[in-house]
């Protein structure tokens, strides 16, 4: 179906996004730490000190997230896909909540930014979620796969 074909692209994008994050931690967390998101912002150094295990662990985080979102974006399986989302929503929201009630150094339009930011990372899965749930699933096909 149509509608699944789109959710499993926005996982993609998804997925190809925390790849990014993920390796970049991974292969420069001190560059990482300094410099997230780009752009002239540097959210991550605005919650000191430096820590490369913390850094490194968070890469490795995003570069599961990115395995699972992957996962789901090729699965023709709805219920792998609904496993995926759920994943990166509850990451999402976790890491929103922390950052709602701990500001750390961040000048108020970072602060803005960056909590915008993490809750489209909570609500672009929820629709996601909420796109291919509602979604008729395709005639003729195993239980639970769709396109």
């Amino acid at each position: 179906m149509v509608t699944a074909l789109w959710v499993r692209v926005g996982m993609a994008l998804l997925a190809v996004l925390h790849g990014w994050w993920g390796l970049w931690a991974l292969i420069d967390p001190q560059h990482f730490f300094n410099t997230f998101p780009g752009a002239g912002r540097r959210w991550t150094a605005a919650y000191p000190p430096y820590n490369e295990h913390l850094v490194v662990d968070l890469g490795a985080t995003f570069v599961t997230l990115a395995f699972l979102l992957g996962a789901g974006a090729a699965s023709r399986n709805r219920g792998v896909r609904t496993a995926a989302l759920c994943t990166v929503t509850l990451f999402g929201a976790l890491h929103l909540a922390f950052h709602s009630a701990d500001h750390g150094l961040l000048a108020t339009a970072d602060l803005v930014a960056s909590l915008a930011a993490l809750a489209l990372g909570v609500l672009f899965p929820i629709a996601l979620l909420v796109v291919d749930r509602w979604s008729p699933p395709s005639g003729g096909r195993a239980p639970g796969a769709d396109a």
